[in-house]
């Protein structure tokens, strides 16, 4: 199993429902690929005075499973993903960091 692991900041604060049709529609643009096997997201948990480090800190998290290296390129290859990243960076833009990894049970 391989895990794509994307950190999502966005560069000005977004309200809660605007960040839930954005990872919505992330996962709905993944998941069209047929590839997905398990998709999870989660919002960034503030600690006082973070924002004095300088550390790339997410507004989110959203995680991906997918089978096999193919899998991970057909990933990548979401023909619905182009779309939704413009999108979302046209009226909130974002960064984006991430790690793909094998998953060992």
């Amino acid at each position: 199993m391989i895990k794509h692991t994307m950190l999502v900041a966005f560069t000005d604060s977004i309200d809660d429902n605007d960040l839930d049709r954005y990872l919505a529609d992330i996962e709905g643009a993944m998941s069209a690929t047929g590839v997905v096997r398990d998709f999870s997201s989660a919002r960034h948990i503030a600690v006082p005075g973070e924002s004095a480090i300088p550390a790339f800190i997410a507004t989110a998290v959203l995680e991906f499973a997918v089978e096999s290296r193919g899998d991970l390129a057909t990933l990548f290859a979401a023909p619905g993903a182009g779309e939704v990243i413009h999108k979302w960076q046209a009226t909130n833009p974002y960064k984006v960091a991430w790690v793909n990894h094998e998953v060992h049970a």
